[in-house]
């Protein structure tokens, strides 16, 4: 997107036409007659660095016009034009809606000119603090998820399947921007990356602990928040990991009078999907059910006040819905990344070298080669997802 690109927004067809006459050799400058002509440009190719809305417009005033840029675009900065009369208005704008700055009309050329620029200086800041939020971060998250992998499979594991649940039920319920979700779930486990792995073993097919065990699992999910916190600007991924084990009706860790919707949205995405990924494990292992993924959703249900009902209503429509991965059994040479694991792979000591649901990296990939190298009958069964998901994995993955 050019990062100069500004959007007009009146219902006032002269003013349109007066802010492209002044401001054409300065922006890239589109105009848009009224509210439905704006959201339409910002659904189509047309994503801006800076919009200017009117207040007073018919059908759709500017408050509610660029609350629906922010939820579109949150990127984009915002600015409102408004009459004297309508100073009360516009300040409530500006809590509402976020806007960046108003100016009063009729508002001088250098004026709003000004505004615009520094609009544009602060989409730039905006922009590049995500850019490197995300990269420097993600980077340092795939250090410590491959240094979890390393030292405790059985966490990775859990962490691994857990994430692509929670991401899959994310974009199921239309949570816009869920990279925080995403990094929650994959640090959800490494508070517990000191425990033994058959002890996690245990913990994640619901079995009881014992004595000191009990009580650092419990713990886990505060010292993988205290962890988190120590990393800038992650304080809101800190918060979904410390409450992953809080209930909707306010019972579980931590204590306190949290409940329902005051509960990061997040955390309780998260709650439903490390629960049910406990619950299915459970079933598979006995052995006794056709299909564990019903039988996890329905002790879902049974749990009364446990989960956040949209999202237990979310899953259900996610389980009775496949999304079109397909069993195959392939040889260790033909894995890429993107595929899951359909079984646990075990070391030559018997111990668990990644588990069943683990979605298959670069560097996973190159673990399970080495693993099976010199052995006889190097293949996995893995469930292979549609070939536009296998081609974005690999994509991100490269």
């Amino acid at each position: 997107m050019d990062k100069s690109r500004v959007l007009f927004v009146d219902d006032d067809t002269e003013m349109l036409a007066s802010y492209r006459r002044i401001f054409r050799k300065k922006f890239d400058v589109q105009t848009a007659e009224g509210p439905a002509e704006g959201l339409a440009a910002l659904d189509g190719d047309g994503r801006f660095a800076v919009i200017v809305s009117d207040l007073r417009m018919p059908g759709m005033d500017g408050v509610a016009f660029l609350e629906s840029v922010r939820q579109k675009s949150p990127d984009t900065v915002r600015i409102m034009l408004t009459g004297y009369a309508d100073v009360t208005a516009a300040v409530a704008a500006v809590n509402a809606s976020k806007v960046f700055s108003f100016l009063t009309k009729p508002c001088p050329e250098d004026a709003l000119e000004a505004a615009v620029a520094a609009g544009f200086r602060q989409y730039q800041l905006v922009v590049a603090e995500k850019e490197l939020l995300r990269g420097t971060v993600r980077g340092t998250i795939r250090l410590l998820t491959d240094l979890m992998a390393m030292v405790n499979p059985e966490a990775f594991g859990k962490s691994s399947r857990v994430k692509r649940l929670v991401m899959d039920l994310a974009s199921y319920m239309g949570i816009p921007d869920p990279w925080r979700l995403e990094l929650a779930a994959m640090l959800s486990q490494i508070g517990c990356a000191a425990l033994p792995r058959e002890v996690l073993r245990r913990a994640y097919l619901g079995q009881p602990l014992s004595g000191n065990y009990a009580f650092e699992f419990a713990m886990h999910p505060k010292i993988a928040a205290d962890l988190i916190a120590n990393i800038p600007r992650l304080r809101e991924v800190a918060e979904i990991v410390s409450y992953q084990e809080k209930r909707y009706d306010g019972g579980g860790l931590p204590p306190g009078d949290v409940k329902g919707g005051d509960i990061p949205q997040g955390a309780r995405l998260l709650k439903v999907a490390l629960d049910f990924d406990t619950l299915e494990r459970m079933a598979t292992a006995t052995g006794r059910f056709e299909e564990p993924a019903q039988k996890a959703l329905e002790r879902l249900r049974a749990r009364r006040g446990w989960y956040d009902p949209e999202v237990l209503d979310a899953l259900e429509s996610m389980i009775n819905f496949p999304d079109g991965f397909e069993r195959a059994h392939l040889p260790v040479s033909e894995l890429k990344p993107g595929m899951l694991l359909d079984q646990e792979v075990m070391d030559p000591g018997g111990g668990v070298l990644m588990s069943k649901g683990q979605e298959l990296g670069t560097m996973a990939i190159k673990k399970l080669r080495g693993a099976f190298a010199g052995r006889r009958g190097g293949s996995v069964r893995v469930l292979v997802p549609p070939r536009a998901k296998l081609e974005f994995a690999e994509l991100l993955d490269a």
